[in-house]
């Protein structure tokens, strides 16, 4: 299933991981977990922050790839499922439209 997940870390603790070299290696360690089909980063409400669309099999492999950035980074996460327009596509196609 396609998955969005949103990561924001205060300020603070982001600056500390930054000088540490902690969010460098939090970030690239996500990114070589997750294999995202795409990432960006961004400032929101004046937080670093972070999306990352990928794939996941099930609920199971949430704790193994958030655990890092919420003890790393002190980062709030929000994970969704998402579609691309491909999937839209069939399931219209799915509820008979």
């Amino acid at each position: 299933m396609r998955m969005l997940l949103k990561v924001q870390m205060p300020v603070e603790k982001g600056n500390a991981a930054f000088k540490s070299g902690a969010l460098q290696r939090t970030i690239q360690s996500t990114v070589a977990t997750l294999e995202p089909e795409a990432v960006y980063f961004y400032p929101e409400d004046g937080k670093r922050t972070g999306i990352f669309v990928f794939e996941m099999e099930g609920s199971w492999e949430l704790p193994p790839m958030l655990e890092p950035l919420f003890e790393n980074l002190d980062a709030s996460v929000h994970v969704t499922p998402v579609m691309n327009g491909d999937d839209l596509q069939r399931g219209f196609e799915a509820a008979g439209s």
